[in-house]
Formats: structure tokens, C-alpha cells, sequence
């Protein structure tokens, strides 16, 4: 008998293939019809795989082996590649083909802000009434704080949710749409400014600045000037140099000196815009996009025909699916009836993984990969989206720079208290009594920002302490509400501004509480790629969960997740604990 002979007649086929007979699992005909009527026809681009994810994912409820399986076939890609990507990202769940689908998904918020507003309340209460088919949840923050507490149905969110509201969506009512483009919405922030710009009272957003709208109010009008070459692009570099605008995602970056250095690499170049929008506590892009989506539009523009970036590729948060919309029917009227030359737009939807605003890990992302971030240098600046020079900026930073170029770098710089200038963008929220997206001047203090913005404390309540950036920007007590909040100006307490997103406690919660909420969701997050973040934030959890903190294990854990960890989310997890054994030590001893 010939060895193949031999292998013919195994009796155990699993163990070793026969003449023709292709290695592991092969799609069957029915599930390559579902994956092509919703794909198309193969083979699809391999960057295209988490929109593919997304769309089996919308479809069935879950994703099956079977459509996995079938999905690798048709992009030519191995059944690994495929289950590493859906298995990473929050929002999908690869299941067995007999597991039935649930008929809703129930997510209610765990975020600090939902936390403190009764979250888990909520969630008792509707895991209590939920019928079988119905399957309940938690998430962490959906960038929805100042309507807390928040649960999402499927993909809409409820604002203020209560119990009823949720048992009234899942009979089929109760959702609140957005309203699409309103002919009289006039929005303008930077001809209010500072101001208050405070959430719709009923429903999920007011209507919102449509193109039509913005052109008749001479929008565009700059965009179409510069890249016509009838304004100079080294004009527009010094504006936003003078005006001090820095990027506004979290990492402070000089705007204008990026601008310079990615325009000094070869062409072709690329832009890559972080709409994740995941820090815990921010609402901030969602709220001035949910406004006015063309303003920021217009800065891409102009970014892109100073810079020379012949593609943009919007990466947004997939909890903003309302947002998703009004965003892909405003840039086909753009792309319909453009002022000007175009680069060329690509709208490319997360998954669920708070990791991807990091830079390099959201390029990761849009290139179809798990969002881990990339050993650096090369920086992005140079070696980016598909090895190309990249100009990343997160989405407000992108919305200032119409106004800061039309009115010039002395408008923006008349802004500021305390020796800082400019304007910034607080999303406020907890035990105030007027949360909501504040536009300040840069080195207000929290003392002032909650009287002059906020209208106080909510009733009954004293300030206790405050997060100034978000779960990773550090936690402070009300003996330093009167510190500048900006840039630099934290640090030395431990604590950084970040991303704006300002969380306010009372006498009723405890920094200890507000720390762990923060861990766990780092723990969570954490893409897993590096062992002092992945089991840093895990045994930091559990160890902030004893009535005494073990110090000297905390201090160790924090010295090794700062010095050790590749990204920002490892390096920043320990400011909670820092902050807390600092300035709230009668809490953990």
C-alpha cells in the first residue's frame, strides 16, 4: 500500500487529509450566498473586513461560524485572520450556527456618569421585565453623559432612560429620531462663544445645519479660496500656529507644526480622523457634529488642500449610529454639488474598542486588523495608513479651524482666563445642575465653570472632587477647584485635561468608587497586546476592590504600567490610583 493509499483510508479523516481534500472547515454553498447578497460578489479589499463584519453582524444579529467561514473564502483570507479581527471588537460576537439570535439587544450604561444617575438600578430593572428572547446588558459610556442615565435599544439610544421607556422601545415605540436638517438651525459656536450649548430637553438631538443651509451662509466659500490657491497654504499654517490650536483629542499637539511635517513627506498622502470619541465622559465631537456636521467638513477641506492629502478616512464610534447617518447623507449632497476639488471620502465604522483613539491602533483598525498600536517610531506622520504619510487629527480640533483662519488667530487667542488662551469644549456632567457640552474660555476652573456654566451644584449637593479629563486624566478634590484647567496646568496635581471630559462628584459618591469604575473599564479595554496593561489594570481592579488598598502592591503595579506599557492606555490607568492615595488617602486606609 502506497502512503497514499494509506492516508485514503484513515479511519480518522479530522486527523489527515485524503487526495483533494482541502485543510479545515470549508464554506458551504448557502452561507457564501448570504455573505454575497450582502457583500457582493469576491474578492473584497482586505481593509474592508470590519465593514463586512459589520454588515453580517446588522444582519443576523450575531455572526455565524458559517458566514465566517464564508467571508474568509470570498476575501481570501484564512479562517484565522477573520475570527482574530471579529473577536477582538466588542460589537461582535462570532457564535455557533445553531445558537438562535436574540430579537433586541438591551445595553445599559455603566459609565461613571450613568453609574452615579442609577445605571444599575436600571439594569435590574430591565433584566426584571425582558422577555427570554431579549437579551440584557451593560456597556461602558456611550458618550451620552449628560442625558444619564442612558440604555441603548439595538442601536438608539434612550436619554434619561427609566424602565418604562426601555419596555417601551422593545414593543416596538418609544425611540426618539433625530430630525434630520433643519432649514432655520443656524449653529454657530464661534460667533456665541463661550456659551453654554445645552442638550435638547426631548428627543436624542435637535435638527441639525444641512448643506444647503451652510453654503447660503457662505460655507465652503474658505475651503473652495485655499484650494484654488487664491489663499496661501503657508498663510493658513501660521494662522493656526498663532491661534496656539492643538489637538484636541487628548495629546495637545501643535495642529499647525503637524501640518508642516506630514506636508515634508513624499506624496501620497492621507488623512485619518479620529471620531471614536471613547474616553469615558466625553460628548463633546458627538454634540458640535450632531450640530453642524459641515463646519467640520470644511476643515478636512481645508487641512486637505493644505497639507496635499488626496484621501480622508473618518473613523467613528459605532455607538454613534444616528451621527453615521447624518454624516453619510450630508457628504453625498457635498460630493453631489462640490465647491471645490475633493479628496476622496471613506466613512469607516468602529467596533466597539476604546483603544482605537489611539492613533496607530485606529489605523490598524481602518486597514481591517485588530486596533493594537504600533511600535513607534515610524510615526504616523510618515509611515500611516498603508505606509503612507498621514495627517491624524481627532474631530474638533478639524471644526475650529474655519473660524480660527476667517477670523483670524487674534479672535481665538481673546479667549482664556488665568494666563491660558483659546477656547475649549468641556463635557460636563454629574452633580451639576446643568450638565452638557461647555464652551469656555481655556483656564477656567472648575469653581467657575460649574457656577458661570453649570448653574451650581444639583440641588443638595456639595463638590466633593472632579475628574478634569475623562476615566485617564486623574481625579481631584474640591481643595483644587480652583486650578486652571488646561494644558500643563494639571500635571503637577497628577491629572491632565485630556480630553475636556469633566466629571463632577459630591458628598454622595467617593473617589475610591469613581477610580475603580475607571479600572475595570481600562481592564476591559485593554487590547491585550502588552503584559503590564493587560494584567496591570486587571490585578489593579481587583485589588481597589478591598476595604484597605494594598499600597505597596498598587505603587509597584503603577510604576510598571507607566515605564512599561506601548500606549497611552497602560500609562495613564494609574492616574486614578495615584490621585486617589494623594489626595483622598482617608478613603483607602
Amino acid at each position: 500500500m502506497t502512503r497514499a493509499d494509506a492516508a485514503s483510508e484513515d479511519p480518522s479523516p479530522g486527523r489527515r487529509r485524503g487526495p483533494g481534500r482541502l485543510k479545515g472547515r470549508q464554506p458551504d454553498e448557502q452561507a457564501l450566498a448570504d455573505v454575497r447578497a450582502l457583500v457582493g460578489a469576491g474578492p473584497q479589499a482586505r481593509d474592508r473586513l470590519i465593514e463586512l463584519l459589520h454588515a453580517l453582524n446588522d444582519r443576523y444579529g450575531l455572526i455565524y461560524e458559517r458566514h465566517l467561514v464564508a467571508l474568509a473564502a470570498e476575501m481570501r483570507l484564512s479562517v484565522v485572520e477573520v475570527y482574530e479581527v471579529a473577536s477582538f471588537y466588542h460589537h461582535f460576537e462570532v457564535a455557533a450556527d445553531d445558537v438562535p439570535a436574540p430579537r433586541a439587544l438591551v445595553r445599559v450604561c455603566d459609565g461613571l456618569a450613568c453609574t452615579m444617575a442609577g445605571a444599575a438600578a436600571l439594569q435590574a430593572g430591565v433584566e426584571a421585565i425582558a422577555p427570554a428572547d431579549v437579551r440584557v446588558g451593560h456597556v461602558p459610556c456611550v458618550g451620552r453623559c449628560e442625558q444619564a442615565p442612558v440604555a441603548v435599544v439595538g442601536q438608539r439610544p434612550l436619554p434619561r432612560a427609566d424602565v418604562a421607556a426601555v419596555q417601551a422601545a422593545l414593543a416596538g415605540g418609544g425611540f426618539s429620531h433625530d430630525p434630520g436638517p433643519d432649514a432655520e438651525a443656524d449653529f454657530d459656536p464661534a460667533a456665541m462663544a463661550p456659551c453654554a450649548i445645552t442638550p435638547p430637553q426631548h428627543g436624542i438631538t435637535p435638527g441639525h445645519v444641512g448643506y444647503a443651509a451652510y453654503r447660503s451662509r457662505g460655507g465652503y466659500r474658505t475651503a473652495a479660496a485655499i484650494a484654488q490657491g487664491e489663499r496661501p497654504g503657508d498663510a493658513v499654517i501660521d494662522a493656526l500656529d498663532h491661534a496656539g490650536l492643538r489637538g484636541l483629542g487628548g495629546a495637545g499637539f501643535p495642529a499647525g507644526r503637524k501640518w508642516r511635517i506630514v506636508r515634508g513627506y513624499p506624496a501620497p498622502r492621507l488623512m485619518a480622523v479620529n471620531i471614536d470619541e471613547g474616553e469615558p465622559g466625553t460628548f463633546k465631537d458627538r454634540t458640535y457634529l450632531e450640530r453642524d456636521p459641515h463646519r467640520f467638513l470644511e476643515g478636512v477641506l481645508i487641512a486637505a488642500a493644505v497639507v496635499g492629502i488626496e484621501a480622508v478616512y473618518l473613523y467613528l464610534r459605532d455607538e454613534y449610529a444616528g451621527c453615521r447617518a447624518l454624516l453619510e447623507a450630508e457628504l453625498a449632497q457635498l460630493q453631489a454639488d462640490p465647491p471645490c476639488p475633493l479628496p476622496r471620502f471613506e466613512l469607516r465604522r468602529g467596533a466597539g474598542a476604546y483603544i482605537c483613539g489611539e492613533e496607530s491602533a485606529m489605523i490598524e483598525s481602518i486597514e481591517g486588523r485588530r486596533g493594537e498600536p504600533r511600535l513607534r517610531p515610524p510615526y504616523i506622520a510618515e509611515v500611516g495608513l498603508f505606509g503612507r504619510p498621514t495627517l491624524e487629527h481627532n474631530f474638533e480640533t478639524l471644526y475650529w479651524v474655519r473660524d480660527i483662519v476667517e477670523r483670524g488667530a487674534a479672535w481665538y487667542t481673546s479667549f482664556g482666563r488665568h494666563g491660558r488662551t483659546g477656547l475649549r469644549s468641556f463635557s460636563v456632567s454629574g452633580r451639576v445642575r446643568e450638565p452638557g457640552l461647555k464652551l469656555a474660555p481655556a483656564g477656567i476652573t472648575l469653581s467657575e465653570l460649574v457656577d458661570e456654566y453649570c448653574g451650581g451644584m444639583a440641588e443638595g449637593h456639595v463638590l466633593y472632587g472632579y475628574l478634569p479629563g475623562g476615566a485617564s486624566g486623574g481625579i481631584l478634590p474640591a481643595t483644587l477647584a480652583d486650578v486652571p484647567l488646561d494644558f500643563d496646568t494639571l500635571q503637577p496635581h497628577g491629572c491632565f485635561i485630556g480630553s475636556a471630559a469633566v466629571t463632577v462628584l459630591s458628598q454622595a459618591d467617593r473617589a475610591r468608587d469613581a477610580a475603580l469604575n475607571a479600572m475595570r473599564f481600562f481592564a476591559d479595554e485593554s487590547c491585550g497586546q502588552c503584559t503590564p496593561c493587560r494584567v496591570g489594570t486587571q490585578k489593579a481592579a481587583q485589588l481597589m476592590e478591598a476595604a484597605q488598598w494594598d499600597q505597596a502592591t498598587l505603587d509597584d503595579l503603577s510604576a510598571v504600567m507607566i515605564d512599561a506599557s506601548i500606549c497611552g492606555l497602560g500609562q495613564a490607568a494609574p492616574n486614578v490610583v495615584r490621585c486617589v492615595q494623594r489626595h483622598f488617602p482617608d478613603e483607602v486606609k
